[in-house]
């Protein structure tokens, strides 16, 4: 577990779940830590709520002191041709802690169950390519400015 082992005790992954299986409780906390961290603190005012959460996948990490990250899992034809992963975040508090790799294996896994025949595809923020080439994800196209934070389309091909 090396780097997992700090926050062991008390995390749990939590989904995927549709929607309609979130309590008004889960869908607070998962809204709570996105607007914490993609809006106040990368201060970027956007707007989070998109249409596309009512049919994805949620999928989260929570310990004895709440959310420590989440990941949406989106579904191939809802947002792009392949399946997604998206507004994947993680509290301060456990960064560097090996949690976000933890969620990001699961939310890799979880898509490659849902929709084994479709490649992943993120938009990933650029200052993250190297976490994500972890994961074998590759880059396409050129940078571009979504909200006025660099980010760059990135692609995970489907296993044979």
């Amino acid at each position: 577990m090396g780097l997992l082992q700090k926050y062991e005790i008390g995390t749990r992954m939590t989904g995927p779940l549709p929607f309609d299986a979130l309590s008004l409780s889960d869908l607070y906390r998962i809204l709570n830590l996105r607007a914490e961290v993609f809006v106040v603190e990368q201060d970027c005012p956007y707007q989070d709520l998109d249409g596309k959460d009512q049919s994805s996948l949620h999928l989260w990490m929570e310990d004895e002191a709440g959310m420590t990250g989440y990941a949406r899992l989106l579904p191939p034809g809802l947002a792009y041709p392949e399946a997604g992963i998206g507004r994947v975040v993680t509290a301060m508090r456990v960064r560097r802690s090996g949690l976000g790799k933890e969620l990001m294996r699961a939310a890799i896994s979880e898509c490659q169950k849902q929709w084994p025949d479709h490649d992943i595809v993120i938009m990933a923020q650029s200052y993250l390519l190297a976490f994500y080439q972890g994961f074998g994800f590759v880059e396409e196209r050129a940078e571009f400015l979504e909200d006025g934070i660099p980010h760059r389309w990135m692609r995970l091909t489907r296993r044979s």
